[in-house]
């Protein structure tokens, strides 16, 4: 089985384990990090296990095998197909990169506010630390910015690639994908993604800027049952 094959549950024994919740049976990530969360195995301890881990007042996101059984006694709540790409190198510039700047700790408020603003993906208060983000600045307020999320060894995931509604169409978003790839291709990592594989004008766009579809994989979002 490749590594990407199952990205949560390698990201948690490896890059994510300091942020790692659970044990060898299941684990998730922090909340505060983000809602993932995978069991080791389909054996019944380890999905009871995993079930154990399901926030009561939030949900967990699963992707690969762990996507396709539900762990028991949950409500699914939603269920989609991710095209994962990867990008073996990132195509040239065809503009003038933006300036950018790199984001820390200082910046996380409004890191979270354009997150929530523009729902780019699972975002969480502390999102911001499980990688490099960056960003570009205009009229006093942050517009566009782009960092890692899942990490395993040899490969890092370009996510919370977003741009302010008023700064659309600019081409702010793919200049900051290719420097965040760029940075990874740099260290001898994998850029890898995903995206809704039926969002096609989203993969033509990540085409465009180096990335190719290796596999599609099963995602479900799971919730605690609620008593009827």
């Amino acid at each position: 089985m490749h590594p990407l094959d199952r990205p949560i549950w390698n990201s948690l024994s490896s890059g994510w384990a300091t942020w790692a919740q659970g044990d060898d049976r299941a684990r998730r990530i922090d909340p505060r990090h983000g809602p993932f969360g995978a069991a080791a195995n389909d054996h019944p301890d380890s999905l009871a296990a995993l079930a154990a881990l399901v926030p009561a007042d939030g949900e967990l996101w699963m992707i690969g095998p762990d996507a396709l059984t539900p762990p028991p006694g949950v409500h699914v709540a939603r269920t989609a197909t991710l095209a994962q790409m990867v990008a073996p190198s990132v195509t040239p510039a065809t503009a003038f990169p933006p300036a950018w700047a790199p984001l820390d700790e200082s910046d996380a408020a409004e890191m979270l506010d354009l997150a929530l603003l523009t729902k780019p993906g699972p975002f969480r208060s502390h999102t911001h630390r499980l990688g490099r983000f960056i960003g570009v600045r205009a009229e006093g307020r942050l517009v566009a910015m782009a960092g890692e999320r899942m990490r395993l060894p040899g490969f890092t995931e370009v996510s919370g690639v977003c741009t302010h509604p008023d700064w659309r169409g600019r081409g702010l978003a793919g200049a900051l994908m290719r420097v965040v790839a760029q940075a990874m291709l740099d260290r001898g990592e994998t850029p890898f993604l995903h995206a809704y594989a039926a969002h096609d004008k989203t993969i033509a766009l990540y085409r465009s800027l180096g990335f190719e579809v290796r596999a599609e994989l099963p995602m479900m979002v799971v919730m605690a049952a609620t008593d009827q």
